[in-house]
């Protein structure tokens, strides 16, 4: 018996993806208008809505959004509902689902401070301050590396989708024209900074390095001393905003089953 593949449920994955569009977007705008304050990533942009009209109405979807899509990759991690199999290929894919969970749990979290009104400006040093945190845990550095290695095969998988296109098969056919390139230049983008967080975690976690690690802002930083590379990947990751919006009405859902929230290898 399905979990009730209403249209409750449709409409909170859809709106995950216009969530996950809308931190793109704005990143990469602030990335190309203001290299400061792209620094805080995702708390650039909740600070950045925060000042538009209906700001704080849009912070609370934002960050409902962002939590159904966390769950939705939680649930494709775990119950496999996306049927990746357990073959290596579907594995790496199933771990990089769960490394995009769980980075967009604490985007959910600090879109919710914002909209609460807990932060009214972006804090610098936030990445180093939590990796500091989670290293204090006996197993903290077990955890950081492997969701360090949870991006670095995010990254793979990304920049695999930016060559083969293979996200078309989730997309309905309806989709407008052009959807392809779009998707193909926001999934290269989107490889190389999850690379670049995913290595300075892997640093932190197994290198004694914890200075490197980087967030999402401070990752797209790393590369504005290379011009035309910082350029490119910033209008990748505003690209991969639209293609968001676009996954958020063209987006084919799966089914989920009781049994899709036990773990299935």
């Amino acid at each position: 018996m399905a979990v009730d593949k209403s249209q409750g449920f449709i409409t909170l994955v859809r709106l995950g993806y216009a969530a996950r569009g809308v931190v793109y977007i704005l990143l990469g705008y602030l990335a190309l208008s203001t290299q400061g304050e792209a620094r805080e990533g995702a708390s650039s942009v909740f600070d950045y809505l925060q000042e538009v009209p209906l700001g704080s109405v849009i912070l609370w979807l934002v960050a409902l959004g962002l939590l159904a899509y966390a769950g939705f990759k939680l649930v494709s991690a775990i119950g496999d509902i996306q049927h990746r199999g357990s073959k290596p290929k579907g594995v790496l894919k199933r771990i990089g689902d769960g490394a995009s969970g769980v980075a967009h749990l604490f985007l959910a979290y600090a879109a919710y401070q914002f909209a609460t009104g807990a932060k009214h400006a972006a804090e610098g040093g936030q990445s180093q301050q939590m990796a500091g945190s989670v290293m204090d845990w006996s197993v903290g550095g077990f955890v950081l590396g492997v969701v360090g290695l949870g991006f670095l095969v995010g990254a793979f998988m990304q920049a695999k989708s930016a060559v083969t296109a293979d996200f078309m098969k989730h997309i309905d056919g309806r989709a407008p024209t052009g959807v392809e390139a779009v998707g193909r230049a926001g999934s290269a983008a989107r490889a190389v900074v999850f690379a670049l967080i995913g290595w300075s975690l892997v640093q932190s976690a197994w290198l004694s390095q914890s200075g490197k690690v980087k967030g999402l802002g401070e990752a797209i930083l790393a590369l504005r001393d290379n011009g035309v590379i910082y350029t490119l990947v910033a209008v990748g990751l505003l690209l991969f905003g639209v293609f968001s919006l676009i996954m958020a009405r063209y987006r084919v859902i799966p089914d989920i089953h009781h049994g899709d929230l036990k773990p299935r290898l």
